[in-house]
């Protein structure tokens, strides 16, 4: 199905936590529709979704995959996710162009960490959301404890449309309670459907009377008559669910097995019939003609880059011109593509609501709104800000450039992917949201560009600065048989306030030095605390106030009284009990409750304050104040803390004095370091 009318459309957004089955499910969605012949597999790396090779070898997604599928009359755009953490900018686009999250969980481990921050950011964002509670099948799996569990920390009115029949090993189908029919599995792995087992009508009565109350609820004129005892048919429940769906206020429950495609049929019917259409949303903003916004880009080996793109208004053509809204330049939109995993096909149109994509495009990346008519104001999409750092050493040399500009391809793809260089320490920085994260970029650095790094871990960025007054008076004289060399300055060194900031005073009166050598003396002081004498950091948080100098009319020059005003700063400097700073960031990680413990010891061995914990749905949330130098390697120890469960967020929240113990053991490992350099 290549284009649609938006009526017709249901863009699905699939999100969850890593290892819910969403892949699978995303395959069994396929085949059920008959957009594939046959189901394919994670584990023999047959899937749609999941084509790059490092995908295969992880059986993981690490990218976002655009699908789509034919159902009753409706074309339905599936958006597959990664779960894991380190891939989440895939998600939150996805989020941003479809009416719907289909929240994918994981019928024994329940509601996870990801699962509640999906939920809140479709709360954030207005979507609507259908939950398919996946693997039934599994030891272990028990699908009313995980509805009890959705009903108590995420909403109250997330009802089941279907229950299972049997559970774990034993799974034999499934029940769609308002149409009271039930879903039995095959021997084939396909859908045998039949009436409603004997022994299961007064289940599956309960479980009806409670989705039509829940339904009703939603609609006073559907309340009076069901309070006055009058019969709801199915249709006007169907169409009152839809509504509900669309505004939040009802959120169906479809369960069953992906890997079995049991459940797939049922919940392709709720999205067709309950799920918003783009007509019944409307567009974030305000369109006049041809609009489209890119939400991914794609690195394709065969078609260069390509552009995929969420169509609004009158949709888009090929062979046409828009305007992009960021650079305010035309794009030619050439041939215009329908995706399907890594294949693709050609379309004349994308209709307003749809989704497909564009190839080489010239200046638009992601982020970027492409316009026929007036330029139009659209928020960027708010991706998270990095939370861990290598530094990057190319194996041959001389190719940092290369190096650099590819990583910068790659992050055209992946927006929380940043490459930067670090002035202070000199070191070419690569950052991404976990180490996974980092080691699939190097891992397409060489793949795609035959260039190899080897990654460390970055140099912490100390910085120092004093803690008393000081003075110092240095003449700098020098007599070579010519013209000499002579200058002399007086200085005064003070603290700042929150140990920020330099400031230079000329306090000089009179003609002891003339005006046009003072800005050496300061020039000499600022090269001279660019390297303090503790662990060779900068130094910073000082004022410096020249006092008093004499110079020579025949031998003062603007080098002498810059020599003297480096070596004024540097007598100073030693007298004014320098100290060193490290980097404190805020820290804000989501654990499971049974793992706070375990993961709050972890932190005080780290040197953290604890600021509080928010516990919440079965997850809990801890604030605290962490020295960067203690959290480099972080990322492993809450995986294994919390078995992978758990996740964080880091930013940057000040400098503070480094404690005595510490800062002894940086200025032992600066002064090592440097024996090892002279040598």
């Amino acid at each position: 199905m290549a284009t649609a009318e938006p009526r017709d459309i249901r863009n699905i957004a699939v999100v969850g936590h890593r290892g819910t089955g969403k892949t699978s499910l995303v395959e069994a969605m396929l085949f059920e529709s008959g957009a594939t012949t046959r189901i394919g597999s994670i584990q023999n790396g047959t899937t749609v979704s999941d084509w790059d090779e490092d995908e295969h070898e992880r059986q993981m997604s690490l990218s976002g995959t655009i699908c789509n599928l034919g159902w009753k009359n409706c074309k339905i755009n599936i958006l597959d996710t990664p779960g894991d953490t380190g891939f989440i900018a895939d998600s939150l686009a996805a989020l941003r162009v479809t009416e719907t999250a289909l929240i994918v969980v994981n019928g024994v481990e329940g509601i996870e960490v990801q699962t509640g921050r999906y939920w809140k950011r479709c709360e954030d964002v207005g979507r609507a959301r259908i939950v398919f509670v996946n693997m039934l099948d599994r030891d272990r799996a028990n699908f009313d404890t995980v509805v009890k569990n959705l009903q108590a920390q995420l909403a109250s009115q997330c009802i089941p449309l279907t229950i299972p029949l049997g559970e774990e090993q034993d799974l034999s189908g499934i029940i769609d309670v308002l149409h009271e029919r039930a879903f039995m599995l095959a021997d084939m792995g396909e859908d045998v459907i039949s009436g409603v087992p004997d022994t299961e009508s007064d289940r599956v009565e309960e479980a009806r009377e409670q989705l039509i109350e829940a339904v009703v609820e939603t609609d006073e004129g559907l309340m009076e008559r069901y309070l006055e005892g009058d019969q709801i048919g199915t249709e006007e429940l169907l169409s009152a669910l839809r509504k509900a769906v669309a505004n939040g206020d009802l959120f169906p429950v479809i369960c069953g097995a992906a890997t079995s495609s049991l459940g797939t049929s049922v919940l392709l019917d709720v999205i067709a019939v309950a799920a918003p259409s783009p007509e019944d949303i409307g567009s974030p903003f305000e369109v006049a003609g041809s609009a489209a916004f890119i939400f991914k880009t794609v690195a394709d080996p065969f078609s260069g880059r390509i552009s995929v793109m969420r169509a609004y208004g009158d949709g888009v053509s090929s062979d046409s011109t828009l305007l992009n809204v960021r650079t305010s330049r035309k794009e030619r939109v050439g041939h215009l593509l329908v995706m399907q995993g890594k294949e693709h096909a050609q379309v004349d149109q994308i209709h307003g609501g749809d989704i497909g994509a564009v190839a080489k495009l010239k200046e638009s990346t992601t982020g970027d709104v492409l316009v026929s008519g007036n330029s139009i104001e659209v928020l960027p999409i708010e991706f998270p800000q990095p939370v861990m750092s290598f530094a990057l050493k190319p194996r041959e040399k001389g190719e940092e450039e290369k190096v650099v500009s590819a990583l910068r391809r790659l992050s055209e793809e992946d927006p929380t992917l940043v490459i930067r260089r670090d002035e202070q320490t000199g070191e070419q920085l690569l950052a991404g949201m976990s180490q996974v994260h980092v080691e699939v970029a190097v891992r397409r650095l060489k793949s795609r560009f035959g260039l190899e790094v080897d990654l460390q871990q970055p140099r912490v960025p100390y910085l120092e600065t004093i803690r008393k007054k000081s003075q110092a008076r240095h003449r700098y004289k020098k007599q070579t048989g010519g013209r000499g060399q002579f200058g002399e300055c007086t200085i005064v060194l003070e603290p700042r306030s929150g140990h920020d900031g330099y400031e230079f005073i000329d306090e000089i009166v009179g003609g002891v030095i003339p005006q046009s050598f003072r800005p050496a003396v300061n020039k000499g002081i600022q090269e001279s605390m660019a390297k303090g004498s503790l662990a060779g950091a900068p130094v910073q948080g000082v004022t410096v106030r020249l006092i008093d100098g004499q110079h020579h009319n025949v031998d003062s020059s603007e080098m002498a009284f810059k020599i003297a005003g480096a070596m004024a700063f540097k007598e100073a400097y030693k007298n004014a009990e320098p100290v060193l700073l490290e980097p404190v960031m805020l820290l804000e990680v989501a654990v499971p409750d049974d793992t706070v413990g375990g993961v709050n010891g972890d932190l005080n061995s780290r040197r953290a304050r604890l600021l509080g914990m928010d516990p919440a749905g079965g997850v809990t949330s801890i604030q605290a104040e962490v020295p960067l130098a203690e959290i480099l390697t972080y990322s492993q120890a809450l995986t294994s803390l919390t078995g992978g469960r758990g996740d964080y967020t880091m930013s940057f929240l000040r400098y503070e004095e480094a404690p005595s113990h510490v800062a002894q053991k940086i200025m032992a490992e600066t002064a090592a370091g440097n024996e090892g350099e002279e040598a």
